[in-house]
């Protein structure tokens, strides 16, 4: 890269290596949240914390945190961060690039010798994956009081998800009562897991949303036959329906997510069977369906579609579809305007190609931007991949995000206080 970047690209090379060598023996990249590797790759963050200055602590929530003092702290903090834990066999960047360039951005404005006005907070959220405990996001929602007092009593590996935080630093006892009104303003960068950017030759995505993920379980009842014997005009196969119904999915999916600027997705990920013998006609199915949508009304679109295309379905193969059953239905998370337009600047004063763009999959920063505001933007991973041992985003690229950051860093520092008060306190921080 001929850039003159004013972050260290090593600096942030050396940190990503350090931490994809703190794994699982014979599985690449796995530091699962609440292990001992997760406890070990979180001791070599908070020494490169102090290392950088910083004042570390774990908070009630069982996130890391590095605070650089700024001049006003009245003004509140400026916070960037993402998570270190992975998913198994695949997080060599999902996260801890994020980390580590949110550590970069406090490395950099050491070296330069520059103050912030607020205070600047480094964040390692606690299991932003899916943990042992069948749940994601725990840090984040633990810091701004949005953890479910149910998820604290779930067990797994012989203990709570109480005593599971309380074991990484954090005091469960109190989450129901966390509130941040001191956030001005959150940042997190991370990889696409997607392959817009490096398909368009793109350095940044600024992202406007974090779609919003329904699932929706829809039950079809035909009738169990023997499968040799009953004429295939006289069937009621529960299957052939459902699969008609997988593919209408498909195209209804591909019809909102095409040729539009919104994003929109659909997928049967879950597909159970019934009696599932090779000599009888299926009597039953039952498949979940997991819609992703940047804007609420494309949601809204594919539901009415889908009640309708239940009837149909019903009617065409003669078999029963229960009306579907959301299961459940997260709103979009949309980033906060302000700090989309700070970033766009922020692209353009390094030199960086960018784009606008939606986030398919869920980040802590939804969780975040419910009490302040909040954004993120995207680096190109290769071939879009993510979540895989394969998955891979090149150092050149990581360190012009977090130029990006830096920059962005510096801008909120100058024009949050003017941007709250030209909101009139409309916005809950």
């Amino acid at each position: 890269m001929s850039r003159n970047l004013p972050v260290d690209a090593d600096r942030i090379a050396e940190d990503i290596d350090a931490l994809a060598a703190i794994t699982e023996e014979g599985h690449p990249y796995t530091r699962r949240a609440f292990s001992p590797l997760f406890l070990k790759g979180r001791a070599y963050i908070e020494a490169r914390m102090k290392a950088a200055g910083l004042e570390t602590r774990i908070d009630a929530g069982g996130n890391l945190i590095g605070l650089r003092r700024g001049r006003n702290p009245a003004l509140g903090t400026i916070m960037l961060g993402s998570h270190s834990d992975t998913v198994p066999n695949g997080g060599r960047f999902d996260g801890v690039a994020g980390v580590i360039a949110a550590l970069e951005v406090a490395r950099a404005l050491e070296d330069q010798g520059t103050a912030l006005n607020h205070n600047l907070e480094i964040v390692d959220f606690l299991a932003e994956e899916v943990s042992p405990f069948g749940v994601s996001c725990v840090g984040s929602r633990g810091m701004t009081g949005q953890l479910p007092d149910a998820w604290l009593g779930r067990t797994a590996e012989g203990r709570t998800l109480h005593q599971a935080i309380i074991d990484m630093g954090g005091n469960a006892g109190v989450l129901a009562r966390q509130s941040r009104p001191d956030i001005a303003g959150f940042l997190e960068l991370h990889i696409e897991q997607g392959p817009i950017l490096e398909m368009e030759g793109r350095d940044i995505g600024v992202v406007t949303a974090i779609a919003g993920i329904t699932r929706i379980e829809v039950t079809i009842e035909g009738r169990a036959d023997h499968a040799g014997t009953t004429p295939m005009t006289g069937r009621a196969d529960a299957l052939v329906a459902a699969s008609q119904l997988v593919l209408d999915i498909r195209q209804a999916a591909t019809s909102l997510g095409t040729g539009r600027a919104t994003h929109f997705t659909a997928t049967v990920g879950e597909f159970r069977i019934e009696p599932n013998a090779a000599n009888v006609v299926p009597s039953k199915v039952v498949l979940l369906i997991d819609a992703r949508a940047e804007l609420r009304d494309d949601m809204l679109t594919f539901m009415r579609w889908l009640d309708e295309t239940a009837k149909r379905i019903s009617d065409d193969y003669g078999v029963s579809v229960l009306p579907p059953v959301t299961i459940s239905d997260n709103q979009p998370t949309p980033g906060h305007p302000d700090l989309l337009t700070i970033l766009d600047r922020a692209a353009d004063s390094v030199g960086a190609s960018h784009r606008r763009m939606a986030s398919g999959a869920g980040h802590d920063t939804a969780w975040i931007a419910k009490v302040a505001p909040a954004a993120m933007i995207f680096v190109p991973c290769k071939d879009g991949r993510s979540h895989s041992a394969d998955e891979w985003a090149e150092n050149d690229d990581i360190a012009l995000g977090a130029a990006v950051l830096l920059r962005a860093t510096l801008a909120m520092d100058e024009l949050l206080p003017t941007l709250q008060e030209n909101r009139n306190g409309t916005h809950t921080r």
